[in-house]
């Protein structure tokens, strides 16, 4: 039995989707524990076919694995209704593989306007627009709808009842108390009754999964940069996406997590506002960008790239106790020389290692490079790590010196099986 979390240790979009994809085939159970429909796991199909998953677990891709979606997440019901459905289409039965937890809580269309308002009105974070941040604020404030209160008709008209009295004083110069109404109410029956099958007490799904000795994955959304407490706030996510977040959002206790697998780009990307060290806004960042596809799966939006940055992996690597990396998006830098990599950050002629929590010093710090020599040709397809150009291998044992971690698989494609498998991957794969 092994428990495996997948963690993205920089800004998210680092390519979990394809390692979860990877990984889950020797897993029994994969679980989403935080996040909600902002996050976006791409896969590529056998047949080359493009799967994006927003809040179903990319395991449901794979034959016979358990889904699980956890207390910790926020969940649409009309995104899951339609994100199911495409399921469905495409073959994939979720029946008896696809558990929900009644400790979630729900998002409403009340939180989509409130997301559209505070972005209209505060610091441009860069949001999504799904609700998610104002979900997770009546959460904690305790106002929010769970989903075991969505399925009880008398408990969901109640409270919904209350929240949109409350919220439309806020929301009235966008959209009127009426529509808001509308909206929350129309499909109400249709979707309560198609997520109610779905619905159970998860954490104690994997209580008994752990008692038997089943090998569970926890497939991370975004990334540690996005992370409420320990990310580049406030220009963050509004859940912890580091590994902590896994044992409060999906029931489990921290003795009970075996190993943290943290994936990161061989380069960086941030998708939104927010401060970005390393980004190149010249040809070579147009160039990443092409090369690796980087256009967010949730919105479209095109990523903002630039160099490998050494002290924000270093942080994850620490506040995550990731055991081991994962490589991804290496291919990407083929051709491009030199290479570079920054280890550290100037600020006002300090050199600073470790990563900084203060916004200042994040807007404003210069990265400081090391320059290494590039590497030419197409390394795609190749399964061999000896058969890498030297000096790939040369950049890829330099990241392993300045994170301190040891990268077991390298990624060299988006299909499931371009990868170097290198050493010390999970026990049971």
């Amino acid at each position: 039995m092994s428990t495996l979390v997948v963690i993205g240790t920089q800004w998210g979009d680092e390519g979990k989707g394809k390692v979860v994809h990877f990984l889950g085939k020797n897993a029994d159970y994969i679980v989403r524990s935080q996040g909600g429909n902002n996050a976006g796991h791409t896969v590529i199909l056998p047949d080359n076919r493009v799967s994006i998953q927003h809040i179903v677990p990319s395991g449901i891709l794979l034959k016979n694995k358990k889904c699980l979606i956890t207390n910790g997440v926020v969940i649409d019901p009309e995104v899951l209704f339609q994100e199911i459905g495409q399921l469905k289409k495409s073959g994939i039965s979720v029946k008896g593989r696809l558990f929900i937890s009644e400790s979630a809580h729900i998002i409403l269309p009340y939180h989509k306007y409130l997301d559209e308002l505070h972005e209209r009105a505060r610091v441009r974070i860069g949001t999504t627009k799904r609700g998610i941040g104002p979900c997770y604020g009546d959460k904690v404030t305790r106002l929010g709808i769970r989903v075991i209160d969505y399925i009880t008709p008398h408990i969901f008209y109640e409270l919904a009842s209350r929240n949109i009295r409350e919220k439309s004083v806020i929301l009235k110069k966008i959209i009127s108390r009426k529509k808001i109404e509308y909206e929350t109410y129309k499909n109400y029956n249709k979707l309560r009754n198609f997520i109610k099958p779905f619905v159970t007490d998860t954490s104690l799904i994997l209580e008994k999964a752990l008692k038997e000795k089943k090998n569970i994955l926890f497939e991370g959304a975004q990334g540690t940069l996005l992370d409420l407490d320990f990310g580049t706030y406030p220009y963050v996510t509004s859940s912890n996406p580091v590994a902590g977040g896994v044992c409060t959002g999906a029931g489990i206790g921290p003795t009970e997590i075996d190993i943290v697998l943290g994936v990161t780009k061989a380069y960086t990307t941030r998708v939104g506002s927010g401060p970005f060290p390393t980004e190149l806004k010249n040809e070579l960042g147009e160039l990443l960008r092409k090369r690796g596809q980087e256009y967010g799966a949730t919105t479209g939006r095109p990523r903002r790239c630039g160099w490998f940055d050494a002290v924000i992996v270093r942080h994850a690597v620490r506040v995550n106790s990731i055991t081991q990396l994962v490589l991804t998006k290496l291919d990407c830098l083929s051709g491009i020389n030199p290479l570079k990599i920054c280890y550290a950050y100037r600020y006002k002629g300090k050199l600073i290692k470790e990563f900084p929590s203060s916004r200042e010093i994040q807007a404003n710090a210069e990265p400081v490079y090391e320059t290494l020599p590039g590497f030419d040709g197409d390394i795609k397809g190749i399964t061999d790590f000896n058969k890498l150009p030297i000096n790939a291998r040369r950049y890829f044992r330099r990241i392993e010196e300045l994170t301190g971690r040891k990268i077991c698989i390298i990624s060299l494609g988006r299909k499931r099986d371009e990868v170097i498998v290198i050493d010390n991957i999970p026990p049971w794969f």
